[in-house]
C-alpha cells in the first residue's frame, strides 16, 4: 500500500476511529491497562489503514444486483387437467 493513500479520504468514521484510538491509548498509558491498549491499537490500525471490522469488505451489502444468464422471454406451457 502506498504511503500517500494513508492521508486520503478521511471521512467521519475514520476521524472517529482515530480520536477513539488516541483516547484509549491515553487511558491505557494513564491506567496501565492492557485491554485499553489493545482497543487503542485496534482502532488506530483501522484509522491508519482505512479498514473496518471486516477488512476484506465481505460484510458490505452490494449496491446493485446483476442478473447473470437470465433469459429475456420465459415460455410457459399451460397444463389442463383431463
Amino acid at each position: 500500500m502506498n504511503s500517500i493513500t494513508y492521508f486520503r479520504d478521511w471521512g467521519v468514521m475514520r476521524w472517529l476511529r482515530l480520536l477513539l484510538g488516541l483516547y484509549f491509548a491515553y487511558q491505557a498509558l494513564l491506567l496501565k491497562d492492557s485491554f485499553s491498549g489493545f482497543i487503542a491499537s485496534f482502532l488506530l490500525l483501522q484509522a491508519i489503514t482505512n479498514t473496518g471490522c471486516c477488512g476484506s469488505g465481505a460484510c458490505g451489502v452490494p449496491s446493485q444486483k446483476y442478473a447473470e444468464n437470465k433469459p429475456d422471454n420465459i415460455e410457459y406451457e399451460i397444463i389442463k387437467p383431463k
